[in-house]
């Protein structure tokens, strides 16, 4: 290990679970992370509370209705950005190294694209991004030299077991993804149409906002990182597995050719993968708990229910096709899971409502921003008119 070197970080989406965990990591490792840059969609006084603990001079709200009442609360000195324009402002902010976009459903594309444009790396912790324009972001990000550094448990597990190999891909057998399995991992099928809001809710081990509990309760968090990962790391979704493993302490691995596996193990905490994201490629000392492995009694794994929760199905179609279909797949599952939220659908009509949007989609290339944000728009207007 070389000098010690401290990153500016911009942090899009920082009143979320994510961005406090980030700010967390932060107050451990100040010599090695400074925040730059916040940014939040609406939590106001949330926002300002960071900005005063943390001293940075830019902060952007995404809603402009809160501009007037965030300005009055930010301190002195303080550089206020607004709306879409704004996040871009601070995706390209001068100085800084890395951008950590946290933000939820796909209103960071725009401001990933812009950092990746301005030379900044980039900390992906929203799956959408990749999910809905993987071949953009990445072509992008190549041209201009970046790297992508992933923030989620599982992507971080596997660029973890990935670095250093010299082989790259031609190494790799599979990427298996862990799962917990959510809430009804066990429950008969018969059961699931009478799940309830505050059921989903519950997950088993970790600490997350709404969207993402369902979501790994529906098992559709583990499907869109499915696609994700095709992206990240230049493998086939055929070559890209599933193993439900309730205990959540082997976060992913990686099979290698000669059958070797390679696992990252470490406790639920949000705050390894951003620590190690934020710090790459060294590994530092900060606040964070090993493992006690006297206190695991064990480690189980189990096939997904593939025929009970078609998720996995239809992302590995959705992957497997390309082009927009991965946006449809994202925006009708967002749609479907803000129904239920809402009480208009059940719980097993989310992927009932998915699978029928991507089957009434006309898929076209996703070479083309401009025809990821029709799908998207498209995906959605489908879906919604569904649920109404």
């Amino acid at each position: 290990m070389g000098d010690a070197v401290r990153k500016k970080v911009v942090l899009l989406g920082s009143t979320g679970s994510i961005g406090c965990s980030t700010l967390e990591v932060a107050k451990q490792i100040p010599e090695r992370v400074e925040l730059v840059g916040l940014a939040a969609n609406a939590s106001v006084e949330k926002l300002a509370e960071q900005a005063r603990e943390t001293g940075v001079k830019h902060v952007a709200i995404a809603d402009a209705s809160k501009e007037a009442e965030l300005r009055a609360l930010l301190p002195e000195g303080v550089i206020l950005h607004v709306g879409n324009e704004g996040l871009i402002e601070l995706a390209t902010l001068a100085g800084a190294d890395v951008v950590l976009v946290a933000i939820v459903g796909t209103a960071g594309l725009e401001p990933a694209l812009a950092a990746i444009e301005a030379g900044k790396d980039l900390a992906v912790a929203s799956k959408e991004i990749l999910v809905m324009a993987g071949e953009i972001v990445t072509a992008a990000a190549e041209k201009r030299g970046v790297k992508i550094l992933p923030v989620d448990s599982e992507h971080n597990a596997i660029f973890q077991c990935l670095d250093g190999h010299r082989g790259g891909e031609k190494e790799v057998s599979r990427l298996i993804l862990t799962a917990s399995g959510g809430p009804f991992r066990t429950w008969p099928e018969e059961e699931l149409k009478a799940v309830t809001l505050e059921q989903a809710l519950k997950h088993p081990t970790w600490e997350m906002g709404r969207k993402i509990t369902i979501d790994s309760a529906t098992l559709f968090n583990k499907g869109l990182e499915m696609i994700e990962a095709r992206w990240l790391f230049g493998i086939g979704m055929e070559r890209i597995d599933v193993v439900v493993h309730p205990q959540s302490i082997i976060h992913s691995m990686v099979e290698f050719v000669d059958g070797s596996v390679l696992a990252q193990l470490s406790r639920t905490d949000m705050c390894f993968p951003i620590q190690y994201a934020l710090t790459w490629p060294d590994r530092v000392p900060g606040g964070l708990k090993p493992l006690d492995f006297g206190q695991l009694s064990k480690l189980d794994f189990e096939e997904p229910r593939d025929g009970v929760f078609p998720a996995l199905g239809l992302a590995r179609r959705a992957g497997l096709e390309g082009g927009t279909l991965p946006a449809v797949f994202n925006a009708a599952n967002e749609i479907a899971v803000d129904a239920f939220i809402d009480r208009k659908i059940g719980f097993t009509e989310i992927w009932g409502l998915v699978g029928e949007t991507m089957e009434a989609h006309e898929t076209l290339p996703a070479d083309k921003l401009e025809n990821l944000i029709e799908a998207d728009a498209w995906a959605r207007e489908r879906a919604l008119s569904v649920c109404v």
